[in-house]
């Protein structure tokens, strides 16, 4: 039985109609995601999808968006709905983590600098162990509301990998976190 579970927050289609989208990253960061969850998949670890799910626009349920994007396939153990930037808050991923007996876990997705970040912090602090695979996260530029300087979606990841780094999280590739499996559980 694994001890690490693989979660792939907010890989939505609900993205593709958000004013910030940009398909420039889209290709590696599908093939990044497709071959974690694959390798993941191959080696019995469970994998979680998160979605997040708003009351209106294109996180509402009834909107249609709120399911895998296009151009990834994904076979989760268990699927979450949640409303909050984090994975953990107001769901029931802990609990459901714990019951599992996953006391490590593979962070994926989409919004690198905020569902993924967010988190990460969250199990960091409740004890949970955590590879960061940045490869396999989404982000797109954001400009800061003062200064008026865009950062692009690399200086993000680049940001959130300083940040987490032997903090919160191990920054790890796609290649190192399937090796790391081989050898652990």
């Amino acid at each position: 039985m694994h001890t690490t579970a693989l979660i792939v927050i907010d890989v939505q289609e609900s993205f593709r109609h958000a004013p910030y989208w940009s398909e420039s990253d889209l290709p590696q960061y599908l093939a990044s995601q497709q071959a974690l969850i694959d390798g993941c998949a191959a080696r019995g670890v469970p994998v979680v999808q998160i979605f997040h799910t708003g009351a209106q626009g294109p996180f509402a349920t009834a909107s249609g968006h709120v399911r895998t994007l296009d151009g990834l396939t994904i076979a989760p153990g268990v699927t979450i709905h949640k409303q909050h930037h984090s994975a953990f808050a107001g769901t029931d991923l802990a609990a459901w983590l714990t019951g599992q007996g996953i006391r490590r876990l593979i962070v994926s997705g989409i919004r690198t600098e905020q569902r993924c970040e967010t988190t990460t912090r969250y199990a960091s602090d409740t004890g949970f162990g955590v590879d960061f695979v940045t490869e396999a996260t989404l982000t797109f530029p954001m400009t800061h509301a003062r200064s008026g300087r865009t950062y692009s979606a690399q200086e993000i990841r680049e940001r959130t990998e300083l940040v987490l780094e032997q903090r919160f999280a191990r920054i790890v590739t796609v290649a190192q976190a399937l090796a790391s499996l081989d050898r652990a559980d």
